[in-house]
């Protein structure tokens, strides 16, 4: 991919919106048929779901888990089709969700095994949300260690570390109450409440837990041919029994994003292209790094500046 160093970036739950990847639909042959891949997989109409259900609809984390990765590797598959030839970048990565689309790209799970195993992750920790109700708030302005602190003192649990000075906590409700209050005391600029169905990343999603781990074990991984900076460790796995162990791992601890982007641009990347719906990666990684170079690939007008960029 010319001389540069390249990673893809895959994005979590929070990037869906109604009517996303709809055009990809309509202008690409090979992203048509991911959906029509993922409404088989599934038995039910996955891709009606995405392009005409409403926000409430698309919200619900057993539909936006499946929704936002079919969406994320039809752009994928766009990208190839258009370019005529297998991208494989230095690095891949996925936020919460997205790592199962990153391991798409890296090689290491077919489309059908990721399109099933977000779905059932989905289904799960749905279930999980119902059994410990919580919910999730970012912390704005202080570092981790004193989060850390806000999470010991308040019952709360360190969720993502986006970038030095956007961390999300989760939790039950009353918690994250105090837990917002003591933050704001202790310097916070802003404590905020996240518009999602429970506390993910969290000790809450216990109950999900040996089930998610019996239908990662029934799946079938490989290698990966492109190392994936994982979200527990924020360090590069290829071999298939560590990646099984990463995504059994992530369910309940937190998700250092922004030590993974920091190991990337140690190891000499300098673009970064978020794949799939949104554009909350990259907004992540221009506070990380103001000079990184940071594209979106989420329409096909994108996917074609991309092929003109990559020819």
């Amino acid at each position: 991919m010319n001389n540069e160093k390249v990673a893809f970036l895959f994005p979590g739950q929070a990037s869906q919106t109604p009517g996303m990847g709809s055009d990809l639909y309509k202008n690409s042959i090979a992203a048509r048929e991911v959906f029509q891949e993922a409404d088989e997989i599934l038995g039910r109409k996955l891709s009606k779901v995405i392009f005409e259900g409403s926000k409430e609809e698309l919200t619900r984390t057993e539909n936006a888990q499946p929704s936002i990765a079919t969406v994320s590797i039809a752009a994928w598959r766009a990208i190839e089709s258009e370019m005529g030839s297998i991208q494989i970048p230095n690095f891949t990565a996925g936020h919460s969700l997205g790592e199962y689309s990153s391991l798409a790209t890296a090689g290491s799970l077919s489309i059908k095994d990721t399109i099933d195993l977000v779905s059932k992750r989905g289904e799960l920790m749905e279930k999980a949300c119902n059994n410990a109700p919580g919910g999730m708030s970012a912390i704005i302005g202080i570092d981790a260690t004193a989060v850390k602190e806000v999470c010991e003192e308040t019952g709360t649990f360190l969720s993502n570390i986006n970038t030095s000075n956007q961390i999300i906590i989760a939790g039950k409700k009353e918690n994250l109450v105090n837990a917002m209050d003591l933050a704001s005391r202790l310097g916070a600029k802003k404590a905020i409440p996240l518009p999602v169905g429970g506390a993910f990343h969290s000790g809450l999603m216990a109950s999900a837990q040996e089930e998610l781990n019996y239908v990662i074990d029934e799946a079938n991984f490989e290698d990966a041919v492109v190392p994936i900076v994982a979200n527990t460790s924020a360090e590069p796995i290829t071999d298939k029994n560590l990646v099984r162990n990463e995504l059994k791992n992530q369910l309940q601890n937190c998700v250092l994003w922004s030590d993974s982007i920091q190991y990337m641009i140690n190891e000499d990347v300098d673009t970064f292209y978020e794949i799939g719906p949104g554009s909350v990666l990259s907004g992540m990684i221009k506070r990380i790094n103001s000079d990184l170079n940071v594209k979106n690939i989420g329409n096909y007008d994108q996917v074609l500046d991309y092929v003109e960029s990559r020819s």
